[in-house]
């Protein structure tokens, strides 16, 4: 396995729903902490490295996210059965019969599965009708709420999606839980490791935020914490290329390069900087697909709210089955996306970051 599948995997792996990323965090830390100046916490768990300018007192933000959608326990019934409240946004209808990892207080990982009727047993109507998530419960393979008790399971531990990082048929197309939003936390480390040996005339802040699942949290105490001058937010994209997702105006698919979201209900991506961004990827001969997202928000919409106004835009990539137990990604997609950010911090300087804020 390669160095960027190696550095996907890890990320994917391992478990962190919304405050609950502290695992997440200490794999960061471990990436970011040989390719950084220094190390910038804040006191939610974001957690970011510094690249210092050689010349220069301006400061780009590259953020991505540690948190992934899952679940949290509220109630262990007297069979052993689990109740569960989700964090994060879930479409029902992609969740029944899944498996779930169960993460307790001192760290063990229990696995269970969303329990489901068989076909054979539901009336007309319930065949025709999504299960409300109210209704659903976690079966970990015990016969009593004791001994769920005694594995350690407790009110307000951590659930997660279970699906490890996986290489499809074709090598460029990678299966995995949290591409949501890993695919932004591998970004902002490999790009510190593009110019761990460069001088820059910008300092870069690179890393991840917080709570992005449950309405974008950690990134305000991050952004009021750093005080960029510009931000990218480096979130997923939804991918447009499958069955029953064509014939709308957007057009964004997998293969086809990193996608640059010019607004989506959060933020109207910052004019001067999408420019910017647009010369540069075509000085480099980098593809790039523009897209919005309407229907949803990432870090940059809090983001550019921060202090006097941070200008800030969504570099991604097109995403499939986003916010399920697996989605899937195009490494091309990844490499090029890192590849762009790194021209843009490299394009950087005091004078130019006055002209993208005009």
């Amino acid at each position: 396995m390669d160095e960027t599948n190696q550095l996907l995997k890890k990320l994917t792996d391992v478990n962190g729903i919304a405050g609950h990323e502290m695992q997440v965090k200490e794999t960061m830390r471990d990436y970011l902490t040989p390719v950084s100046d220094e190390l910038i916490e804040d006191n939610l768990g974001g957690i970011f490295g510094k690249k210092k300018a050689a010349n220069g007192n301006k400061t780009l933000m590259i953020a991505g996210h540690l948190d992934e959608v899952g679940f949290i326990v509220t109630d262990i019934d007297e069979n052993g059965f689990i109740k569960f409240a989700a964090a994060g946004g879930w479409w029902s209808q992609v969740m029944l019969s899944q498996k779930v990892t169960v993460t307790t207080e001192d760290g063990s990982e229990i696995r269970g599965v969303i329990g489901s009727k068989p076909p054979h047993v539901l009336a007309p109507e319930e065949r025709n009708k999504a299960m409300d998530i109210k209704n659903m419960f976690i079966d970990i393979g015990v016969s009593s709420k004791e001994e769920a008790e005694k594995l350690g399971i407790d009110l307000g531990d951590m659930i997660t999606p279970y699906s490890e990082f996986e290489v499809m048929a074709d090598e460029n197309y990678l299966l995995a839980k949290a591409f949501d939003n890993r695919f932004g936390c591998a970004l902002s480390v490999d790009v510190l490791r593009n110019l761990k040996n460069e001088a820059i005339d910008i300092n870069l802040v690179s890393g991840a935020t917080v709570q992005e699942e449950v309405g974008l949290r950690g990134a305000k105490v991050a952004a009021h914490k750093i005080k960029p001058d510009l931000a990218i937010a480096v979130d997923v994209g939804i991918a447009y290329d499958t069955p029953g997702m064509k014939g709308g105006t957007e057009q964004s698919e997998l293969g086809k390069g990193p996608l640059v979201v010019f607004m989506d209900a959060t933020i109207i991506a910052h004019v001067g900087l999408r420019r910017h961004i647009k010369k540069v990827a075509k000085d480099k001969g980098i593809e790039v697909q523009w897209g919005t997202t309407q229907g949803g928000g990432t870090d940059a919409g809090s983001i550019h709210l921060v202090e006097d106004g941070i200008p800030s835009i969504v570099i991604g990539v097109p995403l499939r089955y986003m916010h399920s137990n697996v989605s899937i990604m195009h490494k091309q997609d990844y490499l090029n996306a890192v590849k762009l950010v790194t021209e843009v911090v490299k394009s950087l300087d005091d004078d130019t970051v006055e002209n993208i804020k005009w």
